[in-house]
Parts: structure tokens; C-alpha cells; sequence
């Protein structure tokens, strides 16, 4: 059985606090075979992710968080960044060109800013046949949501729709990669494409903070990181 975690975010999010190569230490060091970095908007993370990944035992999938008109979607194998802003619809088809797959990030889940999928958007967009094999999981399970019924309303509506089901951590700092997790059969990221695409993942509940740490932890990491940027960017 592998674990996955594909929802991860570095410093090349504006909200990450994590370096690239961190977040891959950190990955292995708690036994994930596999992950995703989907920073928002950006693909530079993931590009140097699937650079130094063999340099720690870890596979990666090239992926986005990419910021629709109705809600965030996460991306997995495009090769170039997506414009935020376009319908769900659109998104997706511009996913589908560049040979990639999706997942609803958070549906319904709200606080911190987070832009969230509703079932109506998911449902509708659903009905076009030509993007059924794009959008093939709900993210069941996110491991850092500060709405906590949000991961209980998403894990009911992802029983109703035949997807697949996935468990990330969201993370957004080093501590909380992992919170939430993917189980598929196999190891590798191959196998956890055929697992996503059979509908035969599972949930894996790894930890859980209150509201309160994930917000405190986020905040004082940030402040960590932006100085620390700061000081690299002094001549």
C-alpha cells in the first residue's frame, strides 16, 4: 500500500513558508511514497520538485492549485500554468488540453480566504461529457482545514458521485505535511494514477490540529520565512 499526499504548498505560494527541498525531506522522513506540489497559480515549485527528487527517494506529480472563478481546483501533470479567474468549465478543458487530470480542493469549505468548490459547480460541470476523464476526485479529506465540518460535508457529497477519493494536508507549513493522506494500492505514482482513475483510494486521517495551531504555526512560520527572504534579498 503507498500514501500520498497531493496537496502541498512551498514558498512559491504567496501564503507557503516551506522550500522546495524541505517539504521533500520532510515528505519522506514521515513515509510518503508520493506527492504533489500544488502551489497557487504557480508551477515553478513543482518543476523544481520533480528536478531534486530523486536526490531523496520521493516521487513527485507536477501540480497547481489553480484559482477559478468558482473555487480552487487542483492540477496534476500540466506542463504550463492555467489563467486564474475562468469558469470551473474552462479550467478544466484547458486542464484536458495539456494531458492532465484534476481534483475539487476543499469543497465547501470556507475561513482563511479559502475559495472553495460548491456541489452545484461540481455537479454541473460534470454534465460535459468532454471533461468527465479531467475532473476525476474530490479532495474527501483536507488535513489543515480550519472548517472542520467542511471535511464531513465533502466526505458525505464524495459518496453520492462516483470520483475518487483523496486525503491531503493542504500544508502550508513543514510540520503539517502528511496531516492528510491518500492510501493506494502499490507504491508509485504510477500506481497511484491507475488507483485514482479505478476510484479505489482511500482516506488516510494522519493528525489533526485545532484552528487555532494551524493558524498560530502558519503565522509564525511566515513571519520566519519572509524574513529570512528578506535577508537573502539584502546586498
Amino acid at each position: 500500500m503507498g500514501l500520498a499526499d497531493l496537496h502541498i504548498h512551498t514558498i512559491y505560494s504567496y501564503d507557503g513558508t516551506a522550500t522546495v527541498a524541505a517539504v521533500l525531506r520532510r515528505a519522506k522522513e514521515i513515509g510518503l511514497d508520493v506527492i504533489a506540489i500544488t502551489d497557487h497559480d504557480e508551477i515553478a515549485g513543482a518543476q523544481e520538485a520533480m528536478t531534486l527528487a530523486s536526490h531523496y527517494g520521493i516521487e513527485v506529480i507536477p501540480g497547481c492549485e489553480i484559482t477559478t472563478a468558482e473555487g480552487d481546483l487542483l492540477a496534476y501533470y500540466i506542463k504550463e500554468k492555467i489563467k486564474p479567474g475562468l469558469s470551473l468549465v474552462e479550467t478544466l478543458l484547458r486542464v484536458r488540453d495539456q494531458g492532465g487530470v484534476a481534483i475539487a480542493a476543499h469543497p465547501m469549505a470556507g475561513g482563511m480566504g479559502m475559495k472553495s468548490l460548491k456541489p452545484y459547480s461540481i455537479l454541473k460541470a460534470l454534465k460535459h461529457k468532454s471533461i468527465r476523464k479531467t475532473l476525476i476526485g474530490i479532495e474527501a479529506y483536507n488535513g489543515t482545514s480550519i472548517d472542520r465540518m467542511s471535511n464531513r460535508y465533502a466526505q458525505l457529497f464524495a459518496n453520492g458521485i462516483k470520483l475518487a477519493h483523496t486525503g491531503n494536508s493542504d500544508a502550508h507549513v513543514i510540520d503539517t505535511i502528511g496531516f492528510g493522506a491518500t492510501e493506494f494500492d502499490g507504491s508509485t505514482a504510477a500506481d497511484l494514477m491507475k488507483s485514482l482513475l479505478a476510484r479505489t483510494t482511500r482516506v488516510r486521517k494522519m493528525n489533526e490540529w485545532s484552528a487555532f495551531r494551524v493558524i498560530s504555526s502558519w503565522g509564525l512560520r511566515y513571519i520566519e520565512s519572509s524574513f529570512a527572504r528578506f535577508s537573502l534579498a539584502r546586498p
